[in-house]
């Protein structure tokens, strides 16, 4: 049996050290499902799981590209499908860990991700809208042939925004529709599916603290790293949110306890919609973020067993 194991959650809810205390139960290994901890060099503002986090568990899909380079979903599940398929090889439950909901469903749901193909000119239009009108124009255009997917989006994606526009253009489809018809295709995995949760005020005291400890680790520093050896601000990588807003204080147009704010700001927005995301989910199992993560392993093992 093809089983595998998703721990999921928001942002700052614990999800790094709940998965290394279910793999040293069932001594086995991590992939990560975070769309921003594949860049190498980008370790405070990822919050970048640490070698001593880690235990000795083996930690697969961290580090694994430049922050040069634009990764994306397909990108990913041809990375880590061949990771996970070998994990199950050797007899052991791979552990699926991350926020990245696209990232995560595509993997352990077979998502059909043949590639619709693009259109430049499509694109450039779309993109020159985006330019001129801005990101909530877009988000709301979007909205109207595809709310699915507007509900998951953030106005400052510019990247997704514009590809599902795109797809939508280019293939009368929308890319939810995809999605569903993948839905019932026959499903490569035997997912359980666990996400962590807790009170709103909860969850948003644990992601401001996060952004108090990413300052002090020096994330101003890990930011004017990046620019200094040439990585562009229009890349995927330093539009995640952490980058962005210290890219904005250093270009002048934030003062730092002003991008510290709108960082901690866009971390509860982000979370929220990343529940928003698990909740689709029918078969997920909650879980309270709050209880001690040998409490939270245990509860995982035993419903596996």
């Amino acid at each position: 049996m093809n089983q595998v194991i998703v721990i999921a959650g928001p942002t700052a809810s614990g999800k790094t050290g709940l998965s290394v205390e279910v793999a040293k139960q069932l001594h086995t290994e991590i992939v990560s499902a975070d769309s921003m901890q594949i860049y190498r060099e980008m370790n405070v503002g990822t919050a970048k799981v640490t070698k001593d986090e880690m235990c000795g568990i083996v930690h697969h899909m961290i580090d694994i590209v430049s922050p040069m380079e634009n990764y994306n979903v397909s990108r990913y599940v041809e990375d880590a499908k061949p990771i996970v398929d070998g994990i199950l090889a050797k007899g052991k439950i791979p552990i699926i860990a991350g926020g990245t909901g696209l990232y995560i469903n595509s993997l352990v749901y077979g998502y059909d991700l043949a590639p619709i193909g693009g259109d430049d000119a499509v694109r450039a239009e779309i993109t020159r809208l985006y330019e001129e009108k801005g990101g909530e124009f877009l988000l709301e255009e979007l909205r109207k042939i595809d709310p699915k997917t507007a509900d998951r989006l953030h106005p400052n994606n510019a990247r997704r925004l514009i590809r599902a526009l795109e797809v939508y253009r280019i293939s009368g489809t929308t890319i939810s529709e995809q999605e569903e018809r993948t839905k019932n295709a026959p499903k490569p995995y035997d997912v359980k599916f666990f996400v962590l949760d807790t009170e709103r005020d909860k969850l948003y005291e644990r992601i401001n603290r996060r952004v108090d400890i990413m300052l002090e680790n020096g994330l101003v520093e890990e930011v004017k790293t990046l620019l200094k050896q040439g990585i562009p601000k229009t890349n995927t990588a330093m539009q995640a949110i952490g980058y962005k807003e210290i890219v904005e204080f250093l270009d002048g147009y934030l003062t730092l306890e002003e991008a510290v704010e709108k960082l901690k700001m866009e971390s509860r927005r982000y979370a929220k919609r990343q529940l928003t995301w698990f909740r689709r989910n029918e078969g997920a199992i909650w879980l309270e973020a709050t209880l001690p993560k040998e409490e939270l392993a245990m509860q995982i093992v035993n419903m596996i067993e």
